[in-house]
Parts: structure tokens; C-alpha cells; sequence
């Protein structure tokens, strides 16, 4: 993230109280140097923005994104104990936070004030064509789905969760979590009128793979 986003986020932190500025996580017992707020954005920030790339499909949101992460975590990162532990814990709080804005989003959309997008700019710049419009194509079957759903499915084939983790971040059962990405799954797969769903998951790890370029 630019450093004028991270002004823009010190800036907002300070709109926002309580707590100050800095991130001091002594309960955590972890290094002081470590505990300074641009030290805790410049170690999380990167996952974060992972996070939203591959749940939100456009990246003009990821900043908002982060922003949001990290005032949250700015007021509730004091309830951690475990260290271990934070990395898990931003996890779920952007997985929150994307619900929200896929949320708004699909409301923008009813009342025609956010155009549709082609995503095609998910995938690397060097992607083959075929590779582009084949996440694009997926993603836009995305948007068609309940905003759960498409949390559901994306954190198992996209994100690479277990069951039990995605249940644990979309805060539902273990049996809901299994239903929602069955539907997001046979969504896709009526889409792209493949029988086996095959476009799907092989459209999911191409999205895996851009993440993580």
C-alpha cells in the first residue's frame, strides 16, 4: 500500500477512537519494535489486500478495504492474546468487512448506481486471453449469487480453506458452509454448462495463482 494510504489510515484512526494511534500489543508479548501501527500494516497489510482481491474481484475496492481492516483491528486488536492468533483473527475480520461491501455492492447494482464489471483486470496483465475470460466469466456468476454464498465458495476453491475454516470465517456451521458452496458451485456449473464443474475449480485456481503473483 502507498505511503499516502497509510496517511490516509493514520488520519482516520485519529477521527476514530477510542485508543491511540500506535498498536502497543504488550499483551501479545511480542517484540516492541514490532508493535508500532505501520509495523503491524506493513506485516498484515499484503494478506489483507490478498484477501479482498480474491473475495471482492476488483481491486479500485482493496484500499478501501485495508483501511477498513485496519481501523477495525485498531479498536479490537487488544482482545488478542495469542499471537498466533492475529493473522486468523484480521482473516476474519476482512472477511466481515467484504461481506459489507459485496452487500452494498449487489444493493448499488438493484438500484442500477454500479456498473457492471468485466473483470478482467483480476487476472495478471500476462494472463493468456482464454485464462482472462475464463475468471472473468466466473466471477460475473459470482455476482449473481447470494453475497454468502459467493464468500462460501470463494474461501474453499479460491482463498484454499478447509471446511472447517471457512465455516469459522463466514460464521455458520459447519453443515451451512457445505450447503452454501455446494450452491455457489452448482451456480457456476449450470453457467458454464459444464457438467462436472470443471470451468469452475480450474477458473479458482488461476484466481489462486493471480493472488499469489
Amino acid at each position: 500500500m502507498p505511503p499516502a494510504d497509510h496517511c490516509r489510515i493514520e488520519m482516520i484512526a485519529r477521527e476514530h477512537p477510542p485508543g491511540a494511534l500506535e498498536l502497543r500489543l504488550a499483551a501479545l508479548s511480542m517484540d516492541e519494535a514490532a508493535l508500532d501501527l505501520e509495523q503491524f500494516f506493513r506485516r498484515y497489510a499484503p494478506y489483507v489486500a490478498r484477501i479482498g482481491h480474491r473475495l471482492l474481484g476488483r481491486d479500485d475496492e482493496v484500499d478501501d478495504l485495508i483501511q477498513d481492516v485496519f481501523l477495525a483491528a485498531h479498536r479490537g486488536i487488544r482482545q488478542i492474546r495469542d499471537p498466533d492468533a492475529v493473522k486468523g483473527w484480521l482473516a476474519t475480520v476482512a472477511v466481515r468487512q467484504c461481506r459489507r461491501r459485496l452487500r452494498a455492492r449487489r444493493l448499488r447494482a438493484l438500484l442500477h448506481l454500479d456498473a457492471a464489471d468485466d473483470y478482467y483486470e483480476v487476472a495478471d496483465r500476462g494472463a493468456s486471453p482464454e485464462h482472462r475470460a475464463m475468471i472473468a466469466g466466473v466471477y460475473r456468476v459470482l455476482d449473481r449469487l447470494p453475497v454468502d454464498q459467493r464468500l462460501a465458495w470463494t474461501l474453499r476453491y479460491v482463498e484454499g480453506e478447509r471446511l472447517e475454516r471457512v465455516a469459522e470465517l463466514c460464521g455458520c456451521s459447519l453443515a451451512t458452509a457445505k450447503r452454501r458452496i455446494k450452491a455457489a458451485q452448482d451456480a457456476i456449473t449450470a453457467a458454464v454448462n459444464d457438467d462436472k464443474g470443471k470451468l469452475g475449480r480450474r477458473a479458482a485456481r488461476s484466481v489462486q495463482e493471480v493472488g499469489n503473483e
